[in-house]
Parts: C-alpha cells; sequence; structure tokens
C-alpha cells in the first residue's frame, strides 16, 4: 500500500485507480443490494472501497470486510485508520482469531478466517451491519465460500436490505455476477510495464540456489526492492540462510504467517536499506511491500490437499495458477515498471485460476456449521463435493458433535463455539477438567509447525514436541528445536487455557498425551497387531504402520493424529501411546458387543460370533450357538454363492434334468423355459433355494431331494410335463430295452447302444417334437464305441458290412447276419454251445 505523505497542517491522501469507480460504486449498491467488483493489484479496493461505503445513504451501520489473511487484515485496517489520521479500533478495526481491535465507534470492521461465520452463527440477522465485503474472492478460500453463502441466505430471509460487495483481482468476474445476479464493475490497474523472463533451474539444481541466482540478476537489473515468492516457511529459511551475507547493502527479510505481529509490520513498512523479500503467498494480495521493483516467483503455493480415500487433509506444495502468476508479476509494478523472473520454463502451462479451496480440503468444519446453521441447503458457488461433505458428517457423529440424524448435539454446539478445527475443539471441550492444561498445549502443537529440527525431527513421538514445549517455558536449554515456533505454540496454548478458564501455570503431564488425543482422534486410536509390532489397525478400520526405526515401535496402542495414506498400510508419521485402561474408563460408550452370523468356507457351515470391538478393532471373539432363523439361512445362502452351486447334493439323475431343460430352451424356445444354468441359478440363489435353507445352518443339511424340489419349484406343472414328453430321459429300443438319453454331450442327445439292439430300424428316434434326430452312438458287444451317426440306414448298407468282416470273428456269440434289415433284434448273446 503506498505510504501517505503528510503535512502539519493536512493529510495528503494518495491517488489510487479505483478512486474514479468509487461513484459508481455507491451508486450501484443505492439500488441494488449486491454488486462484484474487479480490480488489478495494485488498484486500491482494499483500503478505499469500505471507507466510501460509509457515505452511502443506506450505510447506517458497520461494513464488515472479510479478508482471506491474518497479515493482510492488520494492514488494511492500519492503513485505513493511518488515512483518517486515528488508531486502529476507532473507526476502522479488526477482528482476528485472539486478537481484536474494536470499539463502539467502530464502523468498518476488517475480520479474517472464521471470524464472519461466528458472528453470523451468534446472531443470523447481523444487526447493526449494513454491508458485508468479500475481498480477494478469488482466492476462493473456504471461509469466504462459506461467509458467502450464509450472507445469501440472510439476505434472502432476514435482512433483505443486506448489501453484498464481491472483490477480486483476478476472477472469473462474469460467473460470480450471473451467480449472485449483480451488476459488474470493472476498475483500471496501472498502467506501469512489467517484463517477464524465465530462468529455468538448471540439472539437478535445488530451489534456493536457483533463486540465489534469480535474485543477483534481479538485483543488477532494477534499482528497488526485490519480492521472492517461495511456498512455505521451510523454503524461506533455507533460502534466507543461502543469501545471508552474500549480497552487501542489502536486507534479507522474510515475510510468512508465523511471524510475530512486529515482525510483520517492520517487513511490512519501508525500510533504510535496499531489501530482498522472502515471502509465502501471504505478499500476493492485500498487502504492499513498498519500492519492490522486482518479483521472482517459484511458482509454487502450499495449499490444502484432502484425499477422500484416507479422509486425510494434509497441505501440499503445488503449482500455483496463470491468475497467480499474475497477480504475483503485478506486485512489481505498482508504482513503476518492473520486471518478474519466473523460475518454471517458458513452456510450461498452469491452470487457468486456483481452484477453490471448498473442493480440496477435509470439510468437518463446513459440515458442523451447515449442521447449525440449520439451512436444508445453502446457495455455494462451487456446491462442496457430496463424498467430502458425507464423510465430514460421519466423522462428527463419530466425535458426538452430530447425533445419527445430523443434528447438532450439546456438544456440537460447544465446540462450535470455539471456532476451532473440529478434531481439536473435541479435545478442548471433552477431556476432563484436570487434562484440560494439556489439551490447549496438544492443540497448539497440532496445528503449528513441528517445533524440533534436525534428527529430533523423525522422533514419531508427538510427546517429544510436549517435552520440547515443557523445556522451552522452564527455560532449560533444548537442542534441535526451533525457538521462534515453540514461543507461537506457547502464546496459542496460553490464549486457549485463558479461554477456557485454566490457570496459566496449571501442570500438564505429556504422559496423558494419547488420552487427550483418544478425543479428537477417536478414529484413529490403534491396536498393534498381535503378529507384527510394526503394524497396527485403525478404529476406522484401515491398516497403518510404523517405521522401522519408530520410537513407537511395539507400543499395544496408539492414537496417531498425522498419518499419510498409502494404497496397503498408511504410514504412521505421529503419534501417541495410549493406555487400554484409558479407553475403559474415558470411552467405555465407544466399546460395543456385535453380533455376526457368517459363513465359514472350511466347515461349509454358519457359525453365530460375537466380537467386543472399539470401532473397527476387533478385542475378543466368542462362538454362541447358532439360531436356526432367517438371518442364518440367509448367511448359509450367501456362503453357498461363494462357494458356487457345485457344492450343492447334486446326484446323476439331477445334473441329467438339468441337461434335458438347457436342451428345450434351445430347441424349444416357444415354451420359454427358465434358465437354470449353475452361472444363472448361482446369481439367483438367494431367491431359488432359500426356502429348502429355511432351519439349516450347514451346506451338508440340504438333501438331494429338497435340492431337486426347489429346482423343479421353478417350473409349472405344464412345464415339467413338456420336458418329459419332449425331452424323455430314455428310449425303447427294437429289442425291447428301455435305453437312456443322455443330454449333455452336445446339441443333441446321445443314445449309447449296441448295434445289435437297432436290427431292422432304419431311422433313429427323434425329440423335441421331431426336431432333433437322436446321435446314435453304436457299441460293440462289449460296450466300445463302433459308429457315430444319425443315420442307421446308411450305416447298415455301407459301415456296417465292414464292421461285421472285423467283429464277427472277436464277438462269434453275437449273432453278426448278413441282413440286418431282416435280423431279430436282441440284447443278448447266444448260449454256449448252442
Amino acid at each position: 500500500m503506498p505510504t501517505l505523505a503528510t503535512t502539519s497542517a493536512v493529510t495528503i491522501l494518495p491517488d489510487f485507480p479505483i478512486t474514479p469507480l468509487l461513484p459508481q460504486i455507491v451508486a450501484a449498491l443505492e439500488t441494488a443490494t449486491r454488486l462484484v467488483v474487479e480490480a488489478p493489484p495494485g488498484a486500491g479496493k482494499t483500503t478505499r472501497v469500505p471507507p466510501a461505503l460509509l457515505a452511502a445513504s443506506w450505510c447506517t451501520g458497520r461494513v464488515l470486510m472479510l479478508e482471506p489473511r491474518r497479515i493482510a487484515a492488520r494492514a488494511a485496517a492500519g492503513f485505513m485508520a493511518a488515512e483518517r489520521g486515528e488508531d486502529v479500533g476507532e473507526t476502522v478495526g479488526y477482528r482476528i482469531r485472539f486478537e481484536s481491535r474494536v470499539s463502539a465507534a467502530t464502523r468498518i470492521e476488517v475480520v479474517t478466517e472464521g471470524i464472519l461465520t461466528r458472528m453470523l452463527q451468534d446472531d443470523p440477522g447481523l444487526d447493526g451491519v449494513s454491508a458485508v465485503v468479500f475481498d480477494e474472492f478469488h482466492e476462493r478460500n473456504l471461509a469466504s465460500d462459506l461467509g458467502l453463502a450464509l450472507c445469501l441466505d440472510v439476505q434472502a430471509s432476514l435482512r433483505p436490505e443486506l448489501r453484498l460487495l464481491v472483490m477480486s483481482a483476478t476472477l472469473d468476474g462474469e460467473r460470480v455476477a450471473r451467480f449472485l445476479d449483480a451488476q459488474r464493475l470493472t476498475a483500471p490497474g496501472r498502467s506501469f510495464p512489467i517484463a517477464i523472463e524465465h530462468l529455468a533451474a538448471r540439472r539437478a539444481e535445488r530451489l534456493e540456489v536457483q533463486l540465489r541466482r534469480a535474485v543477483e540478476r534481479a538485483l543488477a537489473a532494477s534499482g528497488g526492492d526485490v519480492l521472492c515468492f517461495l511456498p512455505g516457511r521451510a523454503e524461506i529459511e533455507r533460502a534466507a540462510r543461502l543469501l545471508d551475507g552474500a549480497f552487501p547493502a542489502v536486507e534479507i527479510a522474510q515475510l510468512h504467517g508465523d511471524l510475530p505481529v512486529a515482525a510483520q509490520a517492520r517487513v511490512l513498512a519501508a525500510g533504510p536499506m535496499r531489501r530482498v523479500v522472502l515471502a509465502t503467498n501471504v505478499a500476493e494480495s492485500s498487502v504492499t511491500l513498498p519500492g519492490v521493483r522486482a518479483v521472482i516467483d517459484s511458482g509454487l503455493a502450499r495449499e490444502p490437499r484432502f484425499d477422500p480415500v484416507s479422509g486425510l487433509s494434509r497441505l501440499e506444495t503445488v503449482t500455483i495458477s496463470q491468475a497467480s502468476a499474475t497477480q504475483r508479476a503485478g506486485r512489481a509494478g505498482r508504482v513503476a515498471p518492473g520486471i518478474c523472473y519466473r523460475l518454471w520454463p517458458e513452456g510450461q502451462t498452469l491452470e487457468s485460476s486456483t481452484r477453490p479451496e471448498i473442493t480440496q480440503v477435509e470439510l468437518s468444519g463446513l459440515a458442523l456449521e451447515l449442521a447449525a446453521w440449520g439451512a436444508a441447503s445453502l446457495r455455494f458457488l462451487d456446491p462442496p463435493p457430496p463424498g467430502a461433505l458425507a464423510q465430514a458428517e460421519a466423522l462428527l457423529i463419530g466425535l458426538h458433535a452430530l447425533d445419527a440424524e445430523c443434528r447438532l448435539t450439546a456438544r456440537g454446539r460447544a465446540m462450535l463455539a470455539l471456532g476451532l478445527a473440529p478434531r481439536l475443539a473435541r479435545a478442548l471441550t471433552g477431556v476432563p477438567a484436570a487434562l484440560r492444561a494439556l489439551a490447549c498445549d496438544v492443540a497448539a502443537v497440532l496445528e503449528a509447525r513441528d517445533p524440533l529440527r534436525g534428527p529430533a525431527r523423525r522422533d514419531d513421538d508427538l510427546r517429544r514436541r510436549l517435552q520440547a514445549l515443557a523445556a522451552y517455558r522452564s527455560r532449560r536449554p533444548d537442542v534441535d528445536v526451533d525457538r521462534r515456533t515453540l514461543e507461537g505454540i506457547d502464546q496459542t496454548a496460553q490464549r486457549w487455557r485463558r479461554r477456557l478458564g485454566v490457570a496459566p501455570g496449571a501442570p500438564a503431564d505429556v504422559a496423558d498425551t494419547g488420552t487427550v488425543l483418544a478425543y479428537a482422534y477417536p478414529d484413529r486410536i490403534a491396536a498393534r497387531d498381535p503378529t507384527n509390532a510394526l503394524r497396527y489397525r485403525l478404529a476406522n478400520g484401515r491398516g497403518a504402520r510404523v517405521d522401522t526405526a519408530s520410537a513407537l515401535a511395539g507400543e499395544a496402542w496408539l492414537v496417531a493424529p498425522d498419518v499419510r495414506f498409502d494404497v496397503r498400510d498408511s504410514l504412521i508419521l505421529r503419534a501417541a501411546p495410549l493406555d487400554e485402561r484409558v479407553l475403559e474408563q474415558h470411552f467405555a460408550a465407544d466399546f460395543t458387543a456385535v453380533r455376526q452370523v457368517r459363513f465359514v468356507r472350511e466347515s461349509r457351515a454358519v457359525e453365530l460370533v460375537e466380537e467386543r470391538r472399539f470401532g473397527a478393532i476387533v478385542l475378543g471373539t466368542r462362538r454362541l450357538p447358532v439360531p436356526r432363523d432367517l438371518d442364518t439361512a440367509a448367511a448359509l445362502g450367501v456362503g453357498i454363492a461363494e462357494l458356487g452351486v457345485a457344492c450343492l447334493p447334486w446326484t446323476g439323475a439331477l445334473r441329467a434334468w438339468q441337461a434335458r431343460v438347457a436342451f428345450l430352451r434351445v430347441a424349444c424356445p416357444e415354451l420359454g423355459l427358465p434358465d437354470l444354468s449353475d452361472a444363472v441359478l448361482g446369481a439367483n440363489l438367494v431367491h431359488w433355494l432359500a426356502p429348502a435353507l429355511r432351519g439349516k445352518a450347514r451346506v451338508d443339511e440340504l438333501t438331494a431331494g429338497e435340492l431337486a424340489a426347489a429346482l423343479q419349484q421353478q417350473l409349472d406343472h405344464a412345464a415339467r410335463r413338456a420336458i418329459d414328453e419332449l425331452a424323455p430321459d430314455s428310449v425303447v429300443v427294437p429289442s425291447g430295452a428301455r435305453r437312456p438319453l443322455d443330454y449333455t454331450q452336445g446339441d443333441a442327445p446321445v443314445l449309447a447302444v449296441k448295434l445289435q439292439e437297432l436290427f431292422g430300424l432304419a431311422d433313429g428316434p427323434r425329440v423335441a417334437r421331431g426336431r432333433i434326430a437322436v446321435v446314435l452312438h453304436l457299441l460293440s458287444p462289449r460296450q466300445a464305441p463302433i459308429q457315430v451317426t444319425r443315420d442307421l440306414r446308411s450305416f447298415w448298407e455301407r459301415t456296417y458290412p465292414e464292421v461285421k468282416k472285423e467283429l464277427k470273428g472277436r464277438y462269434p456269440r453275437h449273432p453278426w447276419p448278413d441282413d440286418p434289415w431282416t435280423a431279430t433284434p436282441t440284447a443278448k448273446a447266444k448260449r454256449r454251445g448252442g
């Protein structure tokens, strides 16, 4: 933000590109209640629009401005107050987490994070508020999306006169205006040109080394300060160590959210020396660093990403969007021509805009807010993904914040009042009073970056962090720690202690860390695998493991707040031991006795077991007598389906009947017979076999007769008669004997018969209304196959003489007439000596 020039008589306000647009903004909101304003970086929208609204006739109350970042909120409020020659907290103030600078005289409040949501939940009518301004909406912060959805609901039901103004530097304004049914105004930016150069990394070059090359080039090419965008604090600190002392008369400054307020203010103010400012994307919008003429952009940012499979959300280093790249480059041209060095290849393609946070993060906080609001549906520019929202609701039910119908409980309302992530809020509100001091410390540690450094950071025991905090408080030296991080953790913990009425010096026994964590992460309570000291079963049903070098290996129980998802077993990154007796004492209601009817493949039988569980962790099992009820029958049916219908007590006759049905389905389709193949029977087993399974618990209790009855019940009487008539199981041959037909060997039934039994027969039998000729397998007296034919007449005339010549000497007691047409058919041989 431009600095103010002052004289003893008057404050001279700087000019902004948005200034000519201010009357149009005020006029538009005179006749409409919604407006979208687009203005490039440096146009002055953050600090000029809210004061302009105070002069509107409709603005009789306060103006709330939602700012995504705390640094920007303080800076914006400070600048607007300075323009008026006032201190922050008079006409202009701000409210952020743990910090408030407002008074009865405050007309403009800059709020951040969940403050607007808390105000809406406490006072849905927003009494005394005339307008809500959503600044930097292009960042698509979850709090901004939720705040806008809630305000639209308030406007529709309680406060139709409430003004809503959405402002952005790089945004699809047309889409937002269409969503809001609002007018869209666009302000020009400063016209200073910005040169773009790409400095891609060299082979195997680390980011900080690449950055040093770019800094050297930027300092030589421009006469002002250099602003460097890096993804996070770790990269900033590595770069600072490399750059420190490398450039004489140049100050190396850092800017990120973990800095103390005073340090942030020093960086935002003009300094006596030329500077290289190493910043996260907090410097991307809303705050101005005076004197910047060059920008170095790593093209990276740290953003939350949610994995719906694992249910975890974590910060990941990602490539920025084209909109963010444009925003960052714009920082170089606010007051003069500038240059931007991009540390990626020129041909690299970026996404056009930033993805909404609502589609990428864990949504339990949003789900809790929605339950408290009570609206069936809110209008979101981008609705929350249904799967992620359902998973968030399931978590809240597990935390006892919602009941089974997803209604807010008293516990949930207490959690909501803290404005903290639901897991941590559950710990602070749920633990016994004696553990609240420790809960405050645990919450502060979990929210902060890891205070351990060097080899100590690989320690996966979370208690090690709390021990470092205790050492910091007692001023005992502790190696491998970041004192500044511990200072921030201590300040946050003390604020929570004050909020909960815990004495500042109340003891916190780190031995109880697992107990506190269990309140926040009941789904990640883990029991050791009895066969492997490195493997664990989580209460949510997932498998997990600790590293081979873990300090926690072999612990019987753990609570794991930090888990990295893997396809087979998630890796436990941080955890703390838990005493099973603590579970019995503090979580007795979460133990369940689950009776389960299940089929055991090995015994081919159903058994009833009762399992004592904590979540998905089975603590003990005992077998009970199996009831002969419908549940048992259903389980038996499922087991048979898994084994396949071949496990049933089939007889040869029943298989033959099944084949006859299959034959007639093809030969006589007009009959409409059902498909009784094994595949179809298996797929529908629960329907046709269920009556036969009543009262049974084992496969071998089903008899062949019951199976036959169940199969035949699928056919009516007419169909069963048709099978017997059109696909008979046997036929009478000329010898007078009845011989079986085999329907299993092809598309026609097979009649295996000694040729002597067919003397005089010219044509073999036919089935299926005479459509299909039976295949004759003509046998020798010893039942050996001689000929396969459907043309018996041709056999007698052409083949029989050769067969007779070959077999007559071998089987002299059997008839081999010269004329088979006139011979008497017989199944018998001549008597000896006859």
